[in-house]
Order: C-alpha cells, then sequence, then structure tokens
C-alpha cells in the first residue's frame, strides 16, 4: 500500500489561476485487488484546456484529472503485465488502482524518447494532425497561419502544413520562440504579437491571403485573421487561450465568415480517431527523419504541477509543458 501524493482544486481561481488555489495531499492507495493493477505514473501533461474545467467540471478538494504516462507495478488483472507501460486521464497523483477501464498500453518506440508519446507521437500531435488535415481540409500549397506555433499543438500543426508544401506564417509572444520557429522549424514568417499589433503583422505577412487558419487563441487573432481569410478559407478551431481566464474573447469581424463563406469549425481529437494509425505511422516517420522537431519543459515532482500550469498560462514553457513523477 503505497504513499501518494496527488494535486486538489481547493478554490475556483478567479482570472489566472494561484498556488493559493491548489493543495498537495499525501494519501495511502491500496494494494491492487482482484481485477485490480496498481498504476505508478512516470510523466504527467499540462495542458490550457485544462484552464476551464478549474472553473466549471473540476471537483474541488479530490485529485486533479490529465493526461500522464504510468508503468503497471502491481496487477492482478490477466490485461495487464508488471512493467506495461499505460496511458491514462489519472494525472496529478504518484499512484493509482485501475480495473483496468480508462487504460491504454503503450508500446514505446526504442528509437524514440519516451516523453514524444506525450505530445508530438501522442493526443498533442494528433490534435493537430486531425485538426489541420481532417477538420481543416489542407491541400498541398496553401497559405496557412497558425497561433501560438511555439506550443505543443501549434508547432506540430505548423510543421505539418510545411511538410505538405504550404506556405506557413505562425505567431508566438517570445523573441526566443519566434526565434526557434524561424531558424529551427523553418516556417515563412513569423510574428511576435508583443512587439508588433497581430493585424498589421498579419496583414504585412500573408500577401495571398489565408486559406487555413489553425486558432489555439480567438480574441485578436482570430479578428486579425478573418480580415485576412480567402474565400472558402477554413478555420479548425482548436483553443481559445484569450479567454480561458477572462471568461470571454470579443470578435468583431464574424460577418466575415458570410461574405468569404469561411468554414469555422471547433473540434476534439476524439473526432476523427479513424486516423489514428495512420497518425502514428506519419508522426514516427517525421520524428525519426527530423521533419518534425519539438521542445519539452519538464518540471520535477507532482509538488510542482500547480507551477506547471500556472506558467503554461503564462507562456514560460517551451513547447510541451510535462511534469516528471518518476523514474
Amino acid at each position: 500500500m503505497p504513499k501518494s501524493r496527488e494535486i486538489h482544486l481547493v478554490a475556483r481561481p478567479n482570472g489566472m489561476p494561484a498556488q493559493a488555489d491548489f493543495a498537495l495531499v499525501e494519501t495511502q492507495v491500496p494494494d491492487a485487488a482482484d481485477g485490480e493493477v496498481l498504476v505508478e505514473n512516470l510523466y504527467m501533461s499540462v495542458d490550457p484546456a485544462m484552464r476551464p474545467r478549474l472553473t466549471a467540471g473540476q471537483d474541488l478538494n479530490v485529485a486533479m484529472m490529465g493526461g500522464a504516462l504510468g508503468r503497471v507495478v502491481q496487477s492482478k488483472n490477466p490485461d495487464f503485465a508488471v512493467g506495461d507501460l499505460v496511458s491514462n486521464r489519472n494525472g496529478f497523483r504518484e499512484f493509482f488502482t485501475s480495473d483496468g477501464k480508462g487504460l491504454t498500453k503503450l508500446v514505446s518506440d526504442p528509437d524514440l524518447p519516451l516523453t514524444v508519446h506525450m505530445h508530438a507521437l501522442g493526443m498533442t500531435g494528433f490534435t493537430a494532425y486531425g485538426g489541420l488535415l481532417h477538420i481543416g481540409q489542407l491541400k498541398d500549397g496553401e497559405q496557412v497561419f497558425v497561433s501560438t506555433a511555439a506550443g505543443a499543438v501549434g508547432s506540430v500543426a505548423a510543421q505539418i502544413a510545411k511538410i505538405k508544401g504550404c506556405y506557413v506564417v505562425g505567431s508566438t509572444g517570445a523573441a526566443d520562440k519566434a526565434a526557434w520557429l524561424k531558424d529551427e522549424v523553418g516556417l515563412d514568417a513569423v510574428i511576435n504579437y508583443k512587439e508588433t499589433p497581430i493585424r498589421k503583422a498579419l496583414e504585412d505577412a500573408t500577401p495571398k491571403g489565408i486559406d487555413v487558419y489553425f486558432d489555439n487563441v480567438g480574441g485578436d487573432h482570430l479578428e486579425a485573421a478573418l480580415r485576412r481569410i480567402n474565400t472558402l478559407g477554413r478555420i479548425p478551431v482548436c483553443g481559445f487561450i484569450s479567454g480561458y481566464n477572462s471568461g470571454h474573447s470579443s470578435v468583431s469581424n464574424l460577418s466575415n465568415i458570410i461574405y468569404s463563406r469561411v468554414m469555422l469549425r471547433g473540434f476534439v481529437g476524439t473526432d476523427f480517431l479513424h486516423l489514428h494509425g495512420q497518425f502514428l505511422s506519419d508522426m514516427a516517420g517525421w520524428l525519426k527523419e527530423g521533419k518534425v522537431k519539438y521542445q519539452e519543459t519538464i518540471l520535477d515532482g507532482v509538488a510542482n504541477a500547480p507551477s506547471a500550469l500556472i506558467g503554461l498560462m503564462e507562456g514560460r514553457n517551451s513547447g510541451k509543458m510535462l511534469v516528471k513523477l518518476a523514474e
């Protein structure tokens, strides 16, 4: 019966989450009973989509939920063996027991770091892949704009567009991230929206307009993109980070959707599960060939999970934000 530390939400954030909204709690986790497994989490994911659930959806004073990668350390379930790697939604804790529901076995690629299964080769990458190719209906050689292009999802979406021969513009809010996108990733144009107003910068960067805008931001980025969108353009909406803390995000020119006959659609990764096998094959190949590059920000220990979430919302991460829970 191991001891486990876990993170509880103890107060609803008012705007930006604060350390006082969370508590580190130590618990005793029971050993695996018949039909169960005991899992030790190795890494947990921190994602922008966690923020809305802090306002509504995440219960108070219980362990928070989130994506994680763990290892089975006890098993009385015939479907799992000790040592199996399993992806799960029981992040924000070190250990948990399960009857196997919600656990997915992971066969790691020996030629790739384990952590890529938490981003580029995991649900993050799959969200970018399906959002761009299936929801956004990307065609080779099109004009593409990706917001938060240095983030975990945005960076993959931008690089897939480059692989498809597109002209790609990315936005970010930091000089070092802009340099990485330009020099390492090879985007055609990069906008630092904290240095240049997004509306003017996007106009200058898209002389042929925009066919697909992969939206992670909403707000002023969506408004600027709608001014540049081409007829029959597509806008897959992956996130709305500009409104996650305030609860609102204004856009004044939504009528452009009508006049330019724009498809604007929100989505989640489960909308295109039929593509998952092809995604795994494509992404593993792109990673090994160096066609998809990535960055990771990894904090150590479950006690730092709130800091990771706050840091993500403040833009202090480079690429995927992870918390390492065990070796």
